[in-house]
């Protein structure tokens, strides 16, 4: 049974619609009474009815059979009473609440000063930690004022309003800036309290707001001529510590990782299996895609595939046949070198027939998916071919798999790929070129145009070019432990992050 909430009016025969026909349950005829944000159904028939109405206010309620009353008998006062006893399973659309004044700011401040008061117990290198329960999973303890501010939410509506305006505060500042995220709560339940005792006092709001914001231009331009530049891995540490709450062992392990990475490389903290934290260094570039079959590994002992100075042929299209890659594995073959194929995706007879290879002894050869998707995918293919000194083989050349020639294929000095990554070293691409693609892809990433989600991406691709690859593996004897280092190393790595662009404040 479906319809709408008609309007109603009263005739001989009771409350009828005035904008649909009457909705019947099978050969009974019933009639919805009430307000469009209050329908409810009342009908003949014996048993439980349920009514869903379509928008523009969509219900779903239920009438017992006692509730029940033939249309042509029945009387308005009856309809009444039935529509007064209903109850509705489901409710939307519910009436607002209007506060104006005085009364509206202050129970926006309860819900700023319930957040921040929440907040604020993390601030400093002396913070304290927080306890948040979680649908599911164990307990969260974190000194992240985000995380704590994200996670609250007030049963009073104004003050939740009140707590939501200053997690987007909390929010904007970790989007920016990646640290500082309590002291920007703190600021900014100060600035709301002061403005509210101001307006109440009969301040102009829209002065006010000019006078702040001419005071806000002060403090930063006084903290400009107040700063020092970092540029030391001593610097970096003492920043890196007081973040983490005092932590100097985090500190060090992340001032060790931005010296060997450089400044335009990537560093990123993830969950380990072991009980001490540990970092893991890469040079050259490195993407997370291993080989296709487990028959290319070279080493048993680690599962490896491990080559030196081999062919790598780039595609960006699938190659399932075995024509598509005879001419590579004919030139590897002649210069008794290994191949490394690199595609969208390879099967068929193509990888039967390099898995036969291997096998029988024939030639070192390796398949590898491409990594990234779509656009992204085709940067990164770009990227390598720069590094090797190859070429892509795409639908958008005209030079065809089959007709693929030494000169073509890329050389790496060695290559070492798993079941989950592929490292290069010395690539044979030449340094120029390489500089040249660096120069590019930095201009992407200063261009305003550019999304936060590609940007990312785009430092990613740079670090893997120029600079290296550090993966810091937090450890710990439980995972409650795990997840509260795990924020402290966030914290510490994005306060340190801009560095050596960031300023320390002298006074």
């Amino acid at each position: 049974m479906s319809g709408f909430v008609p309007q109603l009016k009263r005739t001989r025969e009771g409350l009828v619609s005035r904008l649909g026909p009457i909705l019947t349950d099978g050969d009974q005829r019933v009639v919805m009474v009430g307000t469009p944000g209050e329908a409810y159904v009342a009908g003949s028939s014996g048993t439980t009815s349920e009514c869903l109405f379509s928008p523009p206010e969509e219900r779903r309620l239920v009438v017992s059979s006692n509730m029940m009353h033939r249309l042509s008998t029945t009387s308005a006062r009856s309809l009444r009473t039935a529509a007064r006893t209903a109850q509705p399973s489901l409710t939307r659309g519910a009436h607002k609440e209007i506060k104006f004044s005085n009364e509206g700011r202050a129970s926006i401040l309860k819900g700023v000063d319930v957040l921040a008061n929440a907040v604020s117990v993390t601030l400093g290198p002396k913070g304290r930690n927080v306890i948040i329960e979680q649908s599911f999973g164990g307990p969260k303890i974190t000194k992240d004022g985000v995380t704590v501010a994200k996670s609250i939410t007030l049963k009073d509506k104004f003050e939740n309003l009140g707590a939501r305006l200053v997690q987007d505060v909390a929010s904007k500042t970790n989007e920016i800036a990646g640290d500082g995220t309590t002291t920007a709560t703190v600021l900014a339940r100060a600035i709301y309290s002061e403005g509210v005792k101001n307006v109440a006092a009969g301040c102009n709001p829209m002065d006010l707001r000019r006078g702040s914001q001419a005071a806000v231009d002060r403090v930063v331009e006084f903290l400009s001529k107040n700063t020092k530049t970092i540029t030391t891995t001593a610097e970096i540490a003492q920043v890196a510590t007081i973040s983490a709450n005092g932590d100097t062992h985090v500190g060090n392990l992340i001032a060790q990782a931005m010296e060997k990475v450089g400044k335009e490389g990537v560093i990123t903290v993830k969950e380990g299996r072991t009980i001490e934290d540990e970092i893991e260094i890469t040079e050259g570039m490195r993407f997370d895609r291993g080989f296709i079959s487990p028959y290319f590994i070279t080493d048993v002992k680690t599962q490896k595939c491990e080559f030196e100075k081999p062919f790598i042929l780039l595609s960006e299209k699938k190659i399932s046949l075995l024509q598509d890659i005879l001419p590579s594995l004919e030139a590897a073959a002649q210069a008794r070198r290994p191949l490394v194929i690199i595609a969208e995706d390879i099967d068929g007879e193509a990888l039967a027939a390099c898995i036969l290879n291997k096998l029988r002894g024939q030639l070192q050869v390796c398949a590898v998916k491409a990594p990234g998707f779509g656009d992204n995918r085709k940067s990164i293919l770009g990227d390598l071919s720069i590094l090797t000194g190859g070429t892509v083989f795409t639908d958008e050349l005209d030079i065809k798999l089959e007709r693929a020639t030494p000169d073509l294929l890329g050389s790496t000095g060695s290559i070492t790929i798993t079941k989950e990554d592929t490292i290069f070293l010395n690539g044979a691409g030449s340094k120029d070129a390489i500089q040249a693609r660096c120069e590019q892809i930095r201009s992407l990433i200063a261009d305003p145009t550019t999304s936060e989600y590609d940007r990312s991406k785009l430092q990613e691709r740079l670090a893997k070019l120029s600079g290296g690859v550090a993966v810091i593996k937090v450890g710990g004897s439980s995972e409650v432990e795990v997840g509260e280092k795990k924020d402290r190393y966030d914290d510490a790595l994005n306060a340190t992050r801009l560095t050596p662009t960031c300023h320390l404040f002298s006074r």
